[in-house]
């Protein structure tokens, strides 16, 4: 590990139990297969309880992220607190804004991600939502990348995406998809009103299940050789679009 990874890390049953139980935000636990202690079943309910991601791995894998004596137990801790975004858009609402949020599907890349997130904060996006898992790293490279709005702009985690897009869409939000293959270029579609952008992974691109939730699908006209842009591109010309139409003053 480099140095600069490991103050995001706990390891040890006692010391993870005690950090989420004193409200730190644990990114991911990495659990031995096959672990057994009187303190594994408070454990399990405790990262259930709060879902929070884990997963179980071989000795091996907990070996490789730390020499210390682990456990059998390893978690990163954020180092921000995570929303909820069912909190955060009556509060936007009540300010008399009009929303505008990120949605990230599968977003992996630290640098990607971080990238994402300063456009995001530069462009006044209320909120970034991601899902619980599959998704980049909240670590020192990813405060890096985001040259600090990791802090200054709200992160939401998502259970469950279908389920939150639901709620943006009851919520008032049109979903927008940015999609290859999609026949409306980003400029022909509307993005004044209350607004949600999802944008997925540059492998796969958006998940078929969220794009069924979609009210649009748009794409950025691409003229040379090339058939897609990076995703942190892609979002930053999306966002800027938004900010076009809506007239803002700087």
């Amino acid at each position: 590990m480099r140095e600069d990874f490991k103050q995001d890390m706990v390891y040890g049953i006692r010391p993870v139990m005690e950090a989420i139980d004193s409200g730190k935000e644990a990114e991911k636990v990495f659990i031995q297969k096959g672990l057994r202690s009187d303190n594994f079943g408070e454990l399990m309910k405790m990262i259930k309880d709060r879902s929070i991601p884990y997963q179980i791995v071989p000795i091996e894998k907990l070996n490789r992220l730390t020499r210390k004596n682990h456990q059998g137990v390893v978690a990163y801790i954020s180092p921000v607190v995570f929303y909820q975004i069912e909190d955060i858009l009556p509060t936007i609402y009540e300010e008399g804004k009009t929303p505008f949020v990120i949605i990230l599907d599968r977003i992996t890349d630290v640098r990607n991600f971080g990238a994402i997130l300063r456009t995001a904060e530069c462009t006044g996006v209320d909120a970034v939502i991601i899902p619980s898992k599959n998704s980049a790293q909240l670590n020192s490279g990813t405060i890096k990348s985001s040259a600090g709005a990791i802090y200054k702009i709200p992160i939401c985690r998502s259970d469950n995406l279908k389920t939150t897009l639901d709620f943006l869409r009851n919520s008032g939000l049109k979903i927008v998809a940015a999609a290859e293959k999609a026949e409306v270029n980003h400029f022909q579609s509307d993005m004044t009103g209350p607004l949600g952008i999802i944008l997925g992974s540059e492998g796969e691109g958006i998940s078929a299940e969220y794009l069924k939730k979609a009210d649009m699908e748009v794409k950025i006209p691409l003229l040379g050789e090339i058939e897609s842009l990076n995703v942190s591109v892609a979002a930053g010309v999306l966002m800027y679009e938004v900010v076009r139409q809506r007239g803002a003053k700087v």
